[in-house]
Parts: structure tokens; sequence; C-alpha cells
């Protein structure tokens, strides 16, 4: 497996592998990787002979009072993981070979991101564009792999590579979980040992509403109030639980099909974040 740090480098080895007639997938990350990560990789080695993961804690995503600073960064326990897994190159740039000067051109893809996580969160996804736009660019892979878990990301994307035309075909990998249910994430590791024994009733709770949904509960705002209150009975503090039109992002209504309810809440320090789809089958 290699390790590349330069734009160009990974430029030439990617055209490489295609003038050969390979196809190539791709995988952005931040690293400190963990399981999901890891499917992430098992999968798109399903789609392509080569598989590229970078690695790259992009500032330009964080707010100011985020954990930019804090975010672990782990290279080389993240390296072993890959090479592991199968992986063939790891494209770990600098701040500085990514924004060699401040950007004056920016990726924001409207209305996705007005709900949810890109409510309390400003800025956010237009950071998320814009260096995805910058990895596709560079890496030009003909597949890529994006978590479920991060729903309201997948959807941007997916929307963003539709807009611009991009020549890269999105996947989508179900969230990988604990087996009480927690999703997996890099900042599950901020959690102390009582708040890791609550953390999986986020989960729960989005159980919950999936079961509600499916037995026919159309007051949306009320089911989201009642799961959210109970939650911070719990211990979180939720900055979101809402049931919304799994397309389009919006608030659901009783005529959408397609639902997904997503939570983003704080438990002690940590944000934690998580979704599940629900499908509403009428007679």
């Amino acid at each position: 497996m290699q390790t590349l740090h330069r734009i160009d480098e990974v430029r030439a080895q990617v055209r490489a592998w295609k003038a050969a007639g390979l196809r190539v997938a791709f995988v952005p990350t931040m690293g400190n990787l963990h399981a999901g990560h890891i499917r992430l990789v098992t999968t798109a080695r399903e789609h392509a002979d080569k598989v590229v993961t970078s690695i790259f804690v992009n500032p330009t995503q964080f707010g100011p009072n985020e954990d930019f600073d804090a975010y672990p960064r782990t290279l080389a326990d993240d390296q072993a993981k890959l090479a592991a897994a199968g992986n063939d190159l790891v494209f770990a740039p600098s701040v500085a070979e990514m924004y060699p000067e401040p950007g004056l051109t920016t990726v924001d893809v409207a209305e996705l991101g007005d709900y949810l996580c890109g409510a309390s969160r400003p800025g956010h996804f237009r950071g998320v564009s814009t260096v995805v736009s910058k990895l596709f660019h560079i890496v030009e892979a003909d597949v890529a792999c994006f978590g479920e878990k991060d729903y309201q990301q997948l959807a941007i994307i997916r929307r963003m590579v539709r807009d611009l035309c991009f020549g890269v075909s999105i996947i989508g990998v179900p969230t990988e979980r604990e087996s009480d249910g927690l999703a997996l994430s890099s900042r599950n590791g901020y959690l102390s040992a009582a708040e890791r024994a609550v953390a999986p009733q986020i989960y729960a709770h989005l159980c919950a509403a999936r079961n509600a949904l499916i037995s026919g509960e159309t007051d949306f705002a009320g089911l989201s109030a009642q799961l959210a209150t109970s939650l911070e009975t719990h211990g979180f503090q939720v900055d979101y639980l809402e049931i919304m039109d799994a397309e389009r992002l919006r608030p659901a209504t009783p005529a959408n099909e397609k639902l997904v309810v997503a939570v983003a809440a704080r438990l002690g320090k940590t944000r934690l974040i998580d979704n599940i789809s629900v499908a509403i089958v009428r007679d």
C-alpha cells in the first residue's frame, strides 16, 4: 500500500491505473478509523480494482467552537488498518497542500443543508461539499463510498454530483453498529464509561420512532417532541430529533412514503448523530 501526500502524485498514480484499464474506488475520511470506515473500504473493493482512501481533517467544515484541534490524528494506526483491509493508496495531504491560499471558491448545495445539522452548524456542509469536490477532482475515481450514518451528508454529496455532472458514482454503505446498537463513530472515543452505557438510547429511540411510524402514527411533530423529551431524561442534550422526507430532507408530511428519522444530541461534551430510514407501505 502506498501513502502519498501530494496532489500531483495521486493524480499520476490514478491515471496510470486507469490507463491500464483498471477501475478506481475512493473513500474520503478524516482518519481515526474504525470498523465503519473499514466497511467502506471493503465495499469499495467490491466495485473496483483499486481503492484510494483519503485521510484529511478538513478545517473548513469545523465551526469556531468545534473540535478541529482536538480531532484525533492517528495516521500510523489508520495505515495499518487500511493495509489489512486491502486498500491500495492512502492520500494524506497537509492543510497547505489542500488549501495553498485562501479559497475564493466554494460549493454550496442549497436547501438540502437547511435543516438538521445544517441548521445548527452554519457553513459545515459548504465546507464538506467544497473539500469533497476538490478530492473528487484530485482522485478522479469511478465510484466513491459514503456511510449512511451521515445521511444528510450523503444526500448532499449525491445532489452535488448530479447537479455538477461529476463522473463518479456514489455508493451509500449501511451504518456499522456496536452490538448494543450504538452507531460507530470516531467521536465515541470521547465518551466516558458512564456516558457510553447510556449512548445506545439514541438508537433505541430511533427504533421506537420507526415502530410508531410503521404502526400508522402521523403526528410527526408530537412523536418527535415526545422522543426528544425522553432522550433528555436519559441525560442527552438534544440538538434535533426530526422526521424528514428522505429525498428532499424537508419536514415530512403524511403523504410521504420514504421517511428518515434523524437525531443529533450531546452526551456530556460529545455530539452524536444517527438516523433510521422508514418505508411506509399503504394499502
